[in-house]
Formats: C-alpha cells, sequence, structure tokens
C-alpha cells in the first residue's frame, strides 16, 4: 500500500490547501482514494473526496464523491508507419465532454501529440524535443485561438529540474524549479506572471509532496 500527503501554498489566496492518497493493489488493479482539507475542515464530509479504480496502461475511472460524477479514461497503442502511436480517449460524464488524443513517439527524442475536444473546434497540436537526455524543448499550436505555447525544462544534479513557459495569446509567462526526490520527498515552486497587466505582480505557488510505502 502506498499513501501521499500533499501541501500547496498560493501567494494570491493567502492560504494553504493539503491532500492526502492512499492506493493499493488489487491484482493488476490499483485502487486509490485522494481527499483534501475540505473532506476534514469544520467535521467530517464528503467534500474533497474522489475514489478511482486504475489498469494501468488501458484504464482510470474517476469517482467525485460530492459531485456524484465519473471521468472514464481508456489508453491503448497501435502501430502507425512502424513506430507507436498512444491514443486516449477521456470523458467526463459530469459536464458531457469527450477528449481525444494522441501521441506519436518518432524516437526517444521526437515526439508529435494532438488534443481534440469533440463537438468543439478546441484542437491543440504538440511537437517535444529532447536534446542529450537533459533538455526538453515543447511548443504548442492552438487552432482555436491560432496560437503558440513555449516551454524548455532542462534536468539538474539528477533530480531537480528547471522549467519556463510563456503563453502567447494570455502573455502568460511561468518559471518553475522542481524536485523529484525518492528520499527527501517531491517539491515544486513556481512563478507566474501575467505580462499583460499594468500591475505585473507575479503569483507564487509552493508544493511539497511526501509518499510513504505502508
Amino acid at each position: 500500500m502506498k499513501a501521499s500527503l500533499k501541501g500547496r501554498y498560493e501567494t494570491d489566496k493567502d492560504r494553504g490547501v493539503a491532500a492526502a492518497t492512499v492506493a493499493f493493489n488489487a491484482g493488476d488493479v490499483k485502487l486509490r482514494a485522494s481527499l483534501t482539507d475540505a473532506t476534514v475542515v469544520n467535521g467530517p464530509s464528503l467534500n474533497g473526496l474522489a475514489l478511482a479504480v486504475e489498469k494501468p496502461g488501458f484504464f482510470i475511472v474517476d469517482y467525485n464523491v460530492p459531485k456524484k460524477d465519473f471521468r472514464f479514461q481508456f489508453m491503448n497503442s497501435v502501430r502507425f508507419a512502424d513506430k507507436p502511436l498512444n491514443l486516449t480517449y477521456i470523458h467526463s460524464r459530469g459536464d458531457n465532454r469527450t477528449i481525444l488524443e494522441g501521441t506519436l513517439v518518432f524516437d526517444s527524442a521526437n515526439k508529435v501529440s494532438a488534443n481534440h475536444v469533440l463537438g468543439s473546434g478546441n484542437c491543440k497540436l504538440k511537437y517535444t524535443y529532447v536534446h542529450g537526455g537533459l533538455t526538453t524543448f515543447e511548443q504548442w499550436y492552438d487552432l482555436a485561438k491560432n496560437s503558440w505555447d513555449f516551454a524548455v525544462s532542462r534536468k539538474v544534479y539528477g533530480d531537480d529540474m528547471f522549467r519556463a513557459s510563456y503563453q502567447t495569446s494570455s502573455k502568460a509567462l511561468a518559471l518553475e524549479w522542481s524536485r523529484n526526490s525518492k528520499i527527501n520527498g517531491d517539491f515544486k515552486i513556481q512563478a507566474a506572471l501575467n505580462l499583460a497587466e499594468e500591475l505585473r505582480v507575479p503569483k507564487l505557488t509552493a508544493e511539497s509532496t511526501w509518499n510513504f510505502e505502508m
């Protein structure tokens, strides 16, 4: 059985939030339950409680308990032009939204992907290039907004990663430092800035996660 605790603080909200997740295997299927501080603050409640059943690489079924809402996700991989093509189908019953995703992996350094929301003109195309196994360049094209987004990230010191991203449509700039450590846990610090605003005050977010084997 695995458990995780996550804490998050955002300067614009001037408050922190906490979440906990417990997961265990039942054969080749994973069962997971998660809750937030909303579940226990002001007395026990169903707020923030979610349940999930997952078979890695095949499907995930999420159930939002207070909203009584199901989310289905199915994954499959096929060969296209002798290259792996990863397909994902996602359907949320509550807002009746269906998303189709596909990723074509050319090699360990290059892949392209597409994301489309059925019934809308919303389609995003993405190209990812990994240089030397350490630096990743990403660029998205949003057909609905006719705009480009860019991101670059680099691994340093083994566990650390620095990432910068920019959205041209909203002029949103973000800088991020994260670390994934099996010994000291995971953390992420992000500074986000909207360059379109007259008062350019960065929004700071700090997040820490501790994982446990039970």
